[in-house]
């Protein structure tokens, strides 16, 4: 399924003009809050009706303001998961689920009722009471209700903001299942980073209003012009090979041959994993260190050097594990005669890898 949105509204003093493709996969909007992220998603939804729109789903019109086509939210095929779970209070977690179903379109891929609960966990939670459950509980619960509606997309708008860092990490794990065992795309809106590390595989940057950038998230979050935050928070997305767990608390990963130490990181051996390293993270040697506590080190060979500010660069590594940024100081550029096709080291310590942004590959 590929969704295509050409959107243009009014809201007060904000003007929302965006235009964004969403092919299969999970499609993240990414960018400040305020930025007009949820605004989009609403007119995907059909809840709200802008001035001008172009709307559709893998070709079927959902929302035409010339040809005047508006096809209402209940009859879109879409499915919403809020930051609220907005689940039925009168009825138990199994009814709120086969709620879903009532709305189901008829196709023969359409997911059953029993994955779904193993998939979230929510087997033991069946016969209970929403009213009893927790914030992750009853966010998994909605998100099993709005899949067994058999959505042509599933939109998420924020589900993880009124959720405690714990439960973030459960519901974060269970939309990467779902990423991989459905085929199910997903619209997902986030101002999070470990968010898109873990979850996109397409990134739209929204900023006042528009769709600024659009890419992979090694792309994206490698591009420090359309980070929130700038060069403080772009960083490098690599792929690398859970292998073999050390006896002092290490998870050593292979990234293309190269070995990555983490502090232990629970998964199977031999998957894959997805993992960020924070260019402000990242030291730059000449040769290869001795005598240092760091762990990580990667051969590298300097791609490009980019300024940022007065005081700081960011230089692009090619090492084997894939691309690698690091943000230095321009006076430490001149002192190591750092240049384009420069051999050097880049050195990352285990425990600045945040294990929150780290997630399966």
């Amino acid at each position: 399924m590929s969704l295509r949105v050409d959107v243009r509204h009014r809201f007060g003093d904000f003007e929302l003009d965006a235009q964004f493709e969403a092919p299969p996969g999970v499609t993240v909007l990414f960018g400040r809050s305020g930025s007009g992220k949820s605004s989009l998603v609403s007119a995907v939804a059909g809840l709200t009706r802008p001035r001008h729109a172009r709307i559709s789903i893998d070709g079927r019109c959902l929302n035409d303001t010339e040809k005047r086509v508006f096809v209402p939210p209940h009859r879109r095929q879409l499915a919403c998961v809020f930051q609220d779970a907005r689940l039925f209070p009168h009825l138990s977690v199994r009814a709120n689920l086969l709620y879903g179903r009532r709305f189901a379109a008829v196709r023969p891929q359409a997911v059953g009722f029993d994955p779904i609960v193993e998939l979230l966990g929510i087997g033991a939670l069946l016969d209970r009471a929403v009213a009893g459950l927790s914030g992750g509980e009853r966010q998994r619960v909605a998100i099993g209700r709005a899949l067994l509606s058999n959505p042509d997309m599933l939109l998420a708008d924020e589900p993880l903001a009124a959720l405690d860092a714990p439960r973030k990490a459960e519901i974060l794990t269970c939309f990467e299942g779902l990423r991989d065992a459905f085929s199910i795309p997903i619209l997902y809106v986030s101002h999070s980073v470990p968010e898109v590390v873990r979850l996109a595989t397409t990134v739209v940057v929204i900023e006042a209003g528009r769709a600024v950038g659009q890419g992979t998230p090694e792309q994206i979050l490698g591009d420090p012009a359309l980070m929130p935050a700038g060069a403080s928070q772009a960083g490098a997305v690599i792929c690398a090979r859970i292998g073999r767990r050390h006896e002092d608390g290490l998870t050593e990963l292979s990234a293309g041959g190269t070995p990555i130490y983490l502090p232990e990181f629970y998964g199977t051996e031999g998957g894959m994993v997805r993992l960020r390293i924070a260019a402000s993270d990242v030291l730059v040697s000449r040769d290869r260190p001795r005598g240092l506590s760091a762990l990580n080190i990667l051969p590298a060979t300097v791609e490009r050097i980019a300024e940022v500010d007065a005081a700081a660069t960011l230089v692009t590594l090619k090492t084997p594990a894939g691309p690698v940024l690091a943000r230095i100081t321009r006076r430490s550029i001149a002192a190591l005669e750092l240049a384009e096709g420069v051999e050097c080291q880049a050195v990352v310590k285990s425990l600045a890898i945040a294990l929150d942004e780290v997630g399966q590959g």
